[in-house]
């Protein structure tokens, strides 16, 4: 929300400086963004042209001699070339000097030369300075204007301009009378009272409206008056620099007497040039299928949901949103229809984000105007209209509105205490309300307070608080440390919490980064990964391919991973922990760490690995890398790993042979991993080497509770542990989990991890065998191992691994 000092001043009557307006309007909550205090238009000087010559060397330019006065140049006369056709002896204008910058061409003078002729700064024109699109000339300016003056001072472009950030909740403060309205009940001066319209009205508006909607909330006022006999010109300067200040183009003294008085009271109009208006106007939804050409010059198809006016050929105006561009009035507009309605905020918000148009009228009507201002509104702009216009004014005609009723709060004063801290005196907190408008009535601790018609936001004594609060002053709320407790403090996050971002630290730092995508997905994806449920499909989805709740994280992630691999990011290792949907019921929503790696993004793991010996440039990622992230999870998450049990194989949208199903126990499923089922890849459009992962983090069960929560002290082996290498020849079904579990579990105390490094299969082991290669980690604990002690342990590690497996040690 913009506005000029001079402007906030209209309604303002104060002495407080630009400083001071501005910190205050921080500090009762309308935030100051901005501030162009006009600076770049403070080098141009008022100067007067002495004499014209013609240049020697263009017939169209020509050589000035300026006056600029005694400050500038030493009292002497500047040289300067200049091409305006206008440009003359006796003219005065504003001048440029070098070193100035020019903000209309964006250019920083300097003293240059133009067809062999030094030319010490420009005249400018309007389109120069920004004033206007005018450049047919430079400025023109009475004889009298002071010559050797600021030229800002003098048209009044030194007005700065202040820009503050408006929450939704305050549709009073999208009117700088409202603005000033809260400051003056901050005690930074005092609000200007304007007299009520007065004019002389003649006969009826002609036009009639009907309001044909089967809900009043619609449209629950409008008014429409006629003013015959207008001459629509430009609008006065004043007018157009305040408009121009804020960013809005003039284009005519009716269109801008409209958004002046959005800015000014809050109150969007709409002007219909009552020549272009067949028979009466008729406030209706639209029907499917219409259209109507918008005064932004682009067509819009309308619906049931839309609301407009039309007359007897059709859509005049898209209600509350924007005028169509067949009634707008131009130079030629004798007779102006002023329309003042009132419109569904809910309403105008969902057509205004459907059809893709942002107004000041829609931004306005979705938070909600005043409604006793609607009558006010038609009767002020109609005296602005007869003013600058012309005209005369006919009776307005009034329909549907039943006046407001103001909402009732029942409001004790000792909230304002326990909900901010804050004494303040009842006697105070009366006078804050009522200067911001509110009806107190009533005595004692507890009184009722009637909500004005300006502030639809409030609703119940809370809003009451923060009424008070803002305007005593948020920054007499003195800083309070927390109460200490005597002994630390419980947990704060769940268990869930805590898993969640363990699990994001795990797979960041196994070289993973994070991605957040989008939980709707289309119905062809969610089908492919087990979901497609009518429960889960979106009423009002954003777009056609978010149609569905995602079942899985997966196609999200593989579909960014495929949009970088596009982008020339082939390798790629990402991961989101985040929610999926399995039904519409709270516990349908799971809590799932998931990732993908492509290309040859795969984990550089430290050690010896037995997939390490097939490296040799890039590998390809692979089903071990996805196993290895999700179990990373599970570790972070403080599960015991003795107990994770992996089976081959997972859903369908996995490779049936390089996928696998993690299990806690028999039953409780933890998660999947593998690589992609080409199937899968192909409908999603995705390729290269993928694999990935889901882990259920809501699956795992709570930790058992420790008598205390104090770490035990570290214990540290004060021996050197020891590895030792077997190779195991197996069968080529059994799997390399059956040869680790069966080493780990010969002595869990001194056996501390076995890890399967190398994979050999040839015809040296005969057919249908292979070679599975582990090292064995030893870790003494509370003596050194003999060799006697280590042969034992070697022989109860071949025994079981044989028992286990049907291998033998390779010789």
């Amino acid at each position: 929300m913009k506005f000029t000092l001079s402007w906030l001043k209209d309604h303002l009557e104060t002495d407080a400086t630009l400083d001071e307006i501005c910190k205050r309007l921080t500090e009762i909550g309308l935030e100051v963004e901005d501030v162009d205090d006009k600076a770049a238009f403070k080098p141009f000087v008022i100067a007067k042209v002495l004499s014209a010559e013609r240049h020697p060397e263009a017939d169209r330019l020509k050589v000035l001699s300026v006056d600029a006065g005694p400050d500038v140049n030493g009292g002497k006369p500047l040289q300067i070339v200049c091409g305006a056709p206008n440009a003359r002896a006796g003219l005065v204008g504003a001048l440029a000097q070098p070193g100035d910058y020019v903000p209309g061409i964006d250019v920083t003078l300097g003293v240059g030369k133009i067809r062999g002729v030094e030319s010490h700064g420009m005249m400018c024109s309007e389109k120069e300075l920004n004033m206007s699109d005018s450049h047919d000339g430079i400025i023109d300016l009475p004889a009298d204007a002071p010559v050797g003056t600021s030229f800002a001072a003098y048209a009044h472009l030194d007005d700065p301009v202040i820009e503050i950030n408006l929450t939704p909740n305050r549709p009073d403060c999208t009117s700088i009378y409202g603005i000033a309205r809260d400051l003056a009940a901050s005690g930074l001066g005092t609000l200007k009272t304007r007299p009520a319209p007065s004019f002389a009205v003649d006969g009826e508006t002609p036009v009639k409206v009907t309001l044909d909607l089967d809900d009043d909330k619609l449209c629950p006022g409008f008014a429409l008056r006629l003013v015959r006999g207008v001459k629509n010109g430009p609008s006065p300067k004043w007018m157009q620099q305040r408009l121009l200040a804020i960013g809005l183009r003039p284009i005519n003294a009716l269109v801008d007497i409209t958004n002046y008085m959005t800015f000014d009271q809050g109150r969007p109009m709409h002007v219909f040039d009552a020549a272009k208006v067949k028979g009466d106007l008729t406030v209706r939804r639209a029907k499917g299928g219409e259209t109507v050409l918008a005064l932004d010059q682009r067509e819009y198809k309308l619906g049931p949901n839309n609301v407009v006016i039309a007359d007897a050929d059709g859509i005049e105006s898209i209600g509350g949103i924007m005028g169509g561009e067949h009634s707008g009035c131009d130079e030629n507009t004798t007779d102006v229809l002023i329309e003042s309605a009132l419109w569904d905020p809910m309403n105008i918000a969902k057509s205004g984000r459907g059809l893709g148009i942002i107004t000041d009228a829609r931004y306005r009507f979705e938070r909600g105007v005043d409604p006793e201002y609607m009558v006010p509104g038609i009767e002020r702009t109609t005296e602005l209209v007869l003013e600058l216009c012309g005209g005369t004014a006919a009776k307005a005609d009034v329909v549907g509105y039943k006046g407001y009723e103001p909402k009732v709060v029942d409001f004790p004063f000792s909230e304002v205490k326990r909900l901010t801290g804050l004494e303040v005196s009842t006697e105070e907190s009366v006078a804050i309300l009522t200067r911001l408008g509110f009806k107190v009535s009533g005595t004692g601790e507890r009184v009722s307070v009637a909500v004005p018609s300006w502030r639809p936001d409030v609703d119940g004594k809370a809003d009451l608080v923060e009424e008070v609060m803002r305007i005593h002053g948020v920054d007499n709320i003195k800083p309070a440390p927390l109460e200490s407790h005597a002994a630390v403090n419980g947990k704060i996050l769940t268990t869930l919490q805590i898993r969640t971002r363990t699990a994001k630290r795990a797979l960041a730092s196994r070289g993973m980064l994070e991605a957040v995508t989008w939980s709707f997905i289309s119905e062809d994806q969610a089908k492919l990964f087990g979901g497609g449920s009518p429960a889960l499909k979106l009423a009002n989805p954003i777009a056609a391919d978010m149609s569905d709740m995602r079942p899985s994280l997966l196609p999200g992630l593989l579909s960014a991973a495929q949009r970088n691999a596009a982008k020339g990011y082939g390798d790629v290792a990402i991961f989101e922990v985040s929610g999926t949907y399995e039904n519409d019921r709270p516990e349908g929503q799971r809590r799932v760490a998931g990732g993908v790696r492509r290309g040859t993004a795969s984990f550089a793991g430290a050690g010896r690995m037995w997939l390490n010996a097939a490296k040799g440039g890039g590998k390809p990622v692979d089903v071990f890398d996805a196993k290895a992230d999700a179990l990373a999870v599970i570790e972070a998450c403080g599960l015991p790993m003795g107990n994770i049990q992996i089976e081959q194989g997972g859903p369908a949208w996995y490779h049936p042979g390089r996928s696998g199903t993690i299990k806690m126990g028999p039953k409780i499923i933890l998660g999947y991993f593998g690589e992609f089922h080409p199937s899968t890849l192909e409908a999603l459009d995705v390729s290269g080497a993928l694999s990935g992962f889901e882990v259920y983090i809501d699956a795992m069960a709570e930790p058992k509770k420790k008598a205390t929560r104090t770490k035990p002290a570290l214990e540290l082996s004060p021996f050197q542990a020891v590895k030792r290498d077997f190779a195991f020849v197996v069968d080529k079904s059994v799997e390399a989990g059956a040869i680790i579990k069966a080493a780990s579990g010969v002595d869990r105390k001194l056996v501390t991890s076995v890890n399967v490094f190398d994979v050999f299969e040839g015809p040296s082991l005969g057919e249908g065998k292979k070679s599975v290669a582990i090292e064995v980690q030893i870790q003494p604990v509370d003596r050194t191992l003999t060799d006697e002690d280590f042969e034992a342990l070697t022989q109860k590690i071949v025994a079981s691994v044989t028992k286990v497996t049907g291998g033998v040690l390779r010789a």
